[in-house]
């Protein structure tokens, strides 16, 4: 079984309610184990627009990363998510974090997430669920990524 922690955030409609239809989606080919608190932050990028809830999940599966990528973008999709432009409004987005100790790239997937220690968003509650995860790529643990993240969350529910 492969360890992966998932980024997941919502701003548009019912945020809770897209959080956990996500999850129990999610919850078919993923052995969810943990979920960290729910962070509400500031949009990043685009900044005119709701805040955000966003939270990480911990679990372990069986899919291959380029498999789990896929099946993320479909539960995207049945939970309702809308695409309409690049950092724009989302009813739900998923980011696949870490995967395993993996360093992974291919045209549409990058592991480790590769803004993920910019952001206290995706960091904080990464540090809350494994201080130490250790990030293969910066070759640090989360817990010492403090550093290097902007400040965009403004409570925890």
């Amino acid at each position: 079984m492969n360890e992966v922690y998932l980024g997941l955030g919502s701003n548009v409609g019912d945020r809770l309610l897209n959080l956990n239809k996500a999850i129990e989606l999610l919850s078919q080919k993923i052995q969810i184990l943990k979920k960290s608190k729910i962070y509400i932050s500031k949009a990043v990028g685009y900044t005119d627009q709701p805040d955000f809830y966003n939270m990480v999940l911990y679990g372990k599966t069986d899919l291959s990363p380029e498999e789990l990528f896929n099946f993320i973008k479909d539960v995207e999709k049945n939970a309702g998510r809308v695409y309409r432009f690049h950092w724009g409004p989302r009813e739900i987005d998923i980011d696949i974090l870490f995967y395993n100790d993996l360093v992974y790239k291919s045209d549409k997937l990058n592991i480790p997430h590769p803004r993920l220690h910019e952001r206290d968003f995706v960091l904080l509650p990464l540090i809350e669920l494994n201080p130490k995860l250790f990030h293969p790529v910066l070759n640090k643990r989360v817990s010492d990524l403090k550093e290097f993240m902007e400040n965009s969350v403004i409570g925890v529910l």
